[in-house]
Order: structure tokens, then C-alpha cells, then sequence
């Protein structure tokens, strides 16, 4: 018996092998590199033969150049954490097509000259919201909160309802937030009731403005009481209002939500969000208001720390200008339409257990907390959960009642072909 060690190939000579060339084009010479070694280990302990190691190596290697893997999203939460926020539209994903190259970012092609940065973005994010004066882009909603208080607030006093002091993702607290920014915060009320008066009597020289914090993630019920914007306008001192889930203007479907043209109508001189919650479109922070206070913060050193990339924003100009978002979809979604999208795809998965059914969908991602979105879904057993995330692209979900449901909202009809291919395949591996 021949020794394996022997016949195994050297690895140059297999990175040389032209079926590896497309492979090492797309992924690069160093991941082709590793699946190679991998396979060669196994030729060495005999596993494989050495014809067999340039397929194994094909086999081995990663579908994709990045790690995060494509995901159908069926929990029934509309802009998931987990899942990466709001996933873009078309024209946002062209857009970051275009970007990946040289582009004008920062040129003004007719003249040669340096050009501001983004200044289409900008212009249609202002175009988006005409109620500011002038507007900003940093690289997320945190960071418009902390660049307003590093540039308004530092050594001075920021004034904000004990009950707006949240606890936004990953631990972060608001108010230490606005505390590593340099600023000292003076809280007024109680949890569950504050005043005009509270805030009129906290206002002194040292004041720099009052926070008005959306509690995006929760929702406080029963003994309460809050103070409008409206309300707080009449203060002698700024008023910033960090709405957090980056609605622009007021939605039908979610008529408690703050949004971003009601707040500056009712007197607030800065409005922060996100813009890869409701708005749909990527991870950034917009800050909105005054022009006098945004271009002061527009200016402040740390701005320049904050800024977004052209990436960002072609996305974002994209988002504003383009067709409806994939969140703007799902919200402006049909119960009764994802209920019939539901039954066709139980009818041809009835063979492995698949019902249709209503279903409540939320919208997630610390926006309209509460709320409930008449949906439907396509129940499935519960043992596929695993196997449907394990698949290429992946089909997320979540468990209820010992069903695996598989929510519509935020699921895409081009893709029900897809939950119906998936479904099958963990069927049959089963």
C-alpha cells in the first residue's frame, strides 16, 4: 500500500491548478490558501486521494467574501437588531455598487475643485424634510446625541425627564452617553409623571438644552405625564429631541411614533435619528434643525471623527430619492394579501405539515414599541428552525405555540419561491 504522505501534491502546485483561478479571483489568494491546506491535511491522513483535493478545496471554501451570510427574514419583526437593521432597497444596493469605486465624493467635476462632502445626500435629505433649516449626517443615531451634547453642553448642564433616561442596545445608556460627552445632566420628575413646571424650575445659567428622548423600546402605561415639545419650546433654552427611529414624516400606520417634520414644526431647534431604522436606509445618525445651531455642530472638531463614508452615503441619497424602502414596503403591506401569499405557500408545502395563518408582526429595532402589525405567516414544525438557518441564505424565524412560523411582513413575494425551496430541502435532508 502506497503511502499517501507521498502522493500528496505540494501546495503550490495546487494553488496553481486553474480550477482554483476564479476561486482565488473572487475570495483572494490567502482563503484559497487555507481551504487548500485543509485538504492537503486530509490527503496526508489519507482521507482523500490527491485527484481529490482541488475538489475538496472547491468545496471547502466560503460562498460569500464575508462572513455575515444572507438572511430571510420571517420573525415578523420588521427591522430586526439581529438581522442588521433595515435592509436596503435596490436602488440603495445600486447605489453602493456605483460608490465602491472612485467616485465624486468630494469633487466638483465641473470645475476640478474640491466639492462639499456628499452634497447630493444632503440635499436630499433636506429636500426630504423642508421643516430644517439645514441638516447633518454622522455615523450613527448615538453619535448625533453625542456629537450635539460634546458641541452644545460640555462643562454645562443638560436637562432631561427622569423617564426619558433609557437604556438603548447593547447596555448603552442615554445618559451616560451624554455624561461622556463632557456634560452634567439634571433630571426632573419622576419615572412615570414630569411637568412644565419641573423643567422651567431646573433652567439656569448653566443650562445648555433640554432633552426630549423618545423611549423607543419601551412604553410607559397607566399614572403618567409627559411635556410636549410644543410645551418645551417656551423655554429660554434650546430643545434637542432624539427621536431614535428615523421617522422623517407622520406614517398612517403608526400615528404615535414622534417624527422628524412634527417635532421641528412644534419648536424643536435640533431633531437627532437614525437612518437605518424606519427611514430604511444604511447606519447613520441625521441631525436636523436651526442651520446656525447644525452648521455649529457641523463645524465642531469631532464631527470630523463622525463622518460617514461614501458608501453611506450613496446609500442614503439613494433611500431618499429611490422607490419605496423594503421597511416602507412591509408597513404599507396588505394583512389580507400576506394571508393568500400564506395559503399558496402552505397549499404546496401541505405534504410537510405546512398551515397558513394569521399572525401580529412588530416593527422593531426601537421604533413604535407596542404597536402590533396584523400579518400572516406559514407554519411549519418546529424542528425545521434549526435546519432552515442553516441553509444558504439562511431562513429565520421564530417558535410559537410548538410551530415554527414563518412571518410574511417583512418577507419580500419574489422571495416565496425561495421559503418554499427551503422548506423542501430541510424536509427532504430530515
Amino acid at each position: 500500500m502506497s503511502d499517501p504522505r507521498r502522493d500528496t501534491p505540494r501546495t503550490d502546485q495546487v494553488l496553481a491548478d486553474p480550477r482554483l483561478e476564479a476561486a482565488t479571483s473572487r475570495l483572494g489568494r490567502a482563503v484559497v490558501k487555507r481551504a487548500v491546506t485543509a485538504a492537503l491535511e486530509r490527503c496526508r491522513g489519507g482521507e482523500i486521494d490527491a485527484a481529490q483535493v482541488v475538489p475538496a478545496t472547491l468545496t471547502a471554501l466560503p460562498a460569500y467574501p464575508t462572513s455575515p451570510r444572507p438572511v430571510i427574514n420571517a420573525t415578523g419583526v420588521v427591522v430586526h437588531t439581529n438581522l442588521g437593521r433595515a435592509p436596503l432597497s435596490e436602488a440603495a444596493r445600486e447605489a453602493l455598487q456605483v460608490a465602491s469605486g472612485p467616485t465624486d465624493v468630494e469633487l466638483d467635476l465641473a470645475t476640478g475643485r474640491r466639492g462639499r462632502r456628499g452634497a447630493a445626500a444632503l440635499s436630499a435629505l433636506a429636500a426630504a424634510v423642508p421643516d430644517a433649516g439645514a441638516v447633518h449626517v454622522v455615523n450613527n443615531g448615538a453619535a448625533a446625541l453625542a456629537l450635539a451634547t460634546s458641541a452644545l453642553a460640555t462643562r454645562r448642564t443638560v436637562v432631561i425627564a427622569r423617564g426619558e433616561l433609557v437604556e438603548i442596545g447593547d447596555g448603552f445608556r442615554i445618559p451616560e452617553l451624554i455624561e461622556s460627552a463632557g456634560a452634567t445632566i439634571r433630571e426632573v420628575g419622576t419615572t412615570n409623571r414630569v411637568r412644565p413646571a419641573d423643567y422651567a424650575e431646573a433652567i439656569d445659567d448653566r443650562t445648555a438644552f433640554v432633552l426630549k428622548v423618545h423611549p423607543s423600546n419601551f412604553r410607559v402605561e397607566g399614572f403618567t405625564a409627559s411635556v410636549s415639545i410644543a410645551e418645551l419650546a417656551t423655554l429660554p433654552v434650546p430643545v434637542v429631541a432624539d427621536l431614535g427611529s428615523g421617522l422623517l414624516a407622520p406614517h398612517p400606520r403608526l400615528p404615535d411614533e414622534p417624527d422628524a417634520a412634527t417635532a421641528l414644526r412644534a419648536g424643536a431647534d435640533l431633531v437627532t435619528a437614525s437612518g437605518d431604522k424606519l427611514l430604511g436606509g444604511p447606519q447613520c445618525g441625521l441631525l436636523l434643525g436651526d442651520s446656525d445651531l447644525v452648521e455649529r455642530l457641523r463645524r465642531f472638531p469631532l464631527a470630523r471623527a463622525l463622518r460617514v463614508d461614501k458608501l453611506t452615503l450613496a446609500a442614503l441619497e439613494a433611500t431618499l430619492t429611490g422607490p419605496p424602502t423594503p421597511v416602507a414596503a412591509a408597513l404599507a403591506s396588505s394583512p389580507d394579501e400576506l394571508l393568500r401569499r400564506a395559503e399558496r405557500i402552505a397549499e404546496v408545502l401541505a405534504e410537510h405539515g405546512a398551515t397558513a395563518a394569521r399572525s401580529t408582526a412588530v416593527v422593531g429595532g426601537g421604533g413604535a414599541p407596542g404597536v402590533q402589525l396584523d400579518s400572516a405567516a406559514v407554519a411549519v414544525p418546529a424542528e425545521f428552525a434549526l435546519p432552515l438557518r442553516s441553509l444558504d441564505p439562511a431562513v429565520v424565524g421564530h417558535v410559537e405555540r410548538g410551530r415554527l412560523m414563518l412571518d410574511l411582513i417583512a418577507v419580500p413575494a419574489d422571495l416565496d419561491d425561495a421559503v418554499v425551496e427551503a422548506v423542501r430541502q430541510v424536509a427532504k435532508d430530515g
